[in-house]
């Protein structure tokens, strides 16, 4: 189990990974990244690259006015922490989207190295293509 100290390292990780995201800011999210971390999500069972993901994060950035997360849990767990939340989004066109997610996020030397994300994807189609 972590000491209380890198507790609150994990979480900080944590908070400012999802700022970064809700900011746009890809350059400073991407940097959350160990270079060879994996990204698994549920619905497709594929681990993407930092690369891949970071590609899909531009898109969702590119076709949307905001994202907010709504935090229901942030817990630390061993090894990294557990992030239960509702992704906000209003798209371009102002219609505004939510998506419910479970993410569990393995961290190694102050860094994201996997994330094991929880999701259906199928409110966030309109963000496709």
């Amino acid at each position: 189990m972590c000491n209380e100290e890198d507790q609150m390292k994990t979480l900080e990780l944590a908070r400012h990974f999802i700022d970064c995201i809700e900011r746009g800011d890809l350059d400073a999210a991407r940097a959350c990244f160990h270079e060879d971390a994996g990204i698994w999500h549920n619905y497709d069972g594929v681990t993407q690259t930092v690369d891949q993901n970071m590609r899909v994060a531009a898109n969702i950035v590119d076709k949307t006015r905001s994202r907010k997360y709504d935090y229901k849990r942030l817990l630390e767990i061993d090894g990294g922490y557990l992030q239960q939340h509702t992704l906000r989004i209003v798209a371009q066109d102002g219609k505004e989207l939510a998506a419910e997610a479970i993410a569990v996020v393995l961290v190694e030397d102050g860094k994201i190295k996997r994330i094991e994300e929880y999701l259906d994807p199928t409110p966030l189609a309109p963000l496709r293509g």
